[in-house]
């Protein structure tokens, strides 16, 4: 409930931290400079009367073949050996670097088209913009802002005036940056713009297992998802999982592997609870899942029978499985084959190996997809 409201205020802030004024960053950076320069010097010029503190002897150079990053005596470090279990922590780095580059290169391309065209016109550029591509003031609909607050699941009760407006303030920013997006796609169809670097890929041997899914076995693309049925996260991600299924039908497989969180307590209980209405029929499980997932505040045993019995299971049998923890062992593995191909948060997703951390758009999973589809006609 509150987290949604923190994601929008810091989804607002990251926007007004992205459009500020440069030469605001600008003076930002040079004060910041000054005071980190006048630190260093008060410390490298003040008497203690101790000596540095002994560290490794390093030397950088070239290397002396492709693939390695390090030599330890005769020992060659390689690329895979130096990030060891970090490998997803690396990934996470590597892929914010490109969406910044990618973040500046768009600015630079807005800068440069629309600026060319603002000057044509002898008009300012954000005049420019706000005239002829916006269109003067956006207007947000009722329609459009209820469907936002159902979307991020904010309480009605909790939205006063000032989170109102702050709300239909990043809707008319989300909707600019539509429009000036259009407009750069109109500009550049026929004169693509070429980028030297390239989106970064983790690709993970992964297997579904017994996991339950849905779709074709043999389907083109595979989606394993860990997640855990007390994570909010999830259960947006399962959301999109179930658009997934619309768009994409018998293209695509996807298991359902579990990932209780040591915080949320009843998410074990109920992964094992699901196993046991799975073994009656995965169609029961999908049914399951989707119900327990609307309603994660209401996993005590007493719920959890009554969900199995709405998704169409045979509550005895289902009672009897519970009790005897029947799935209890199946669960732990899945844990310990999350972690041991580095899932360390939930929802995670490997299309086809490639990783995919968190509750993202469905336009960010189909874009795998679609590439994935692409390269196997």
């Amino acid at each position: 409930m509150q987290s949604a409201l923190r994601e929008l205020h810091s989804q607002q802030d990251r926007e007004i931290s992205v459009n500020r004024d440069k030469q605001n960053r600008y003076v930002s950076f040079t004060l910041a400079t000054v005071f980190l320069a006048a630190a260093s010097f008060a410390v490298v010029s003040a008497c203690t009367g101790q000596q540095a503190k002994a560290k490794p002897n390093y030397i950088f150079k070239d290397p002396p073949k492709p693939g390695i990053v390090a030599k330890i005596g005769n020992m060659e470090i390689t690329e895979e050996a130096l990030v060891g279990e970090d490998k997803l922590e690396f990934f996470d780095l590597k892929k914010r670097e490109y969406e910044l580059k990618m973040e500046r290169l768009n600015k630079l391309l807005a800068d440069k088209l629309i600026g060319d065209e603002a000057k044509a016109a002898g008009m300012s550029m954000d005049d420019f913009i706000n005239k002829k591509i916006v269109g003067g003031e956006i207007k947000i609909s009722d329609k459009e802002f209820k469907k936002f607050v159902a979307e991020k699941r904010i309480p009605e009760n909790q939205i006063n005036p000032q989170i109102k407006e702050r709300i239909i303030s990043y809707l008319q920013s989300m909707k600019k940056q539509d429009l000036i997006q259009s407009h750069l796609a109109k500009l550049t169809k026929n004169t693509p713009v070429e980028v030297y670097f390239s989106k970064p890929k983790m690709m993970v041997n992964v297997e579904a297992g017994n996991a339950p899914f849905f779709g074709k076995a043999n389907a083109p693309v595979t989606i394993v998802e860990f997640s855990d049925f007390q994570c909010p996260f999830c259960a947006r991600g399962a959301e999109t999982v179930n658009e997934l299924k619309k768009k994409y039908g018998g293209k695509i497989k996807v298991a359902f592997r579990h990932f209780p969180l040591p915080m949320h307590k009843e998410a074990r209980p109920a992964a094992e609870a699901s196993l046991c209405v799975n073994e009656q029929g995965m169609d029961k499980f999908w049914k399951f899942h989707d119900i327990v997932f609307k309603n994660a505040d209401k996993l005590d045993p007493a719920n959890l029978e009554k969900f199995a019995k709405d998704a169409g299971a045979d509550t005895t049998k289902f009672k009897e499985c519970v009790q005897a923890k029947k799935y209890a062992d199946a669960v732990q593995k899945d844990m310990e084959y999350g972690e041991k191909i580095g899932v360390k948060s939930t929802p995670t997703f490997f299309i086809n190996g490639q990783l995919l951390s968190g509750a993202v758009p469905i336009e960010t999973f189909s874009e795998i997809i679609d590439e994935e589809l692409s390269e196997k006609k």
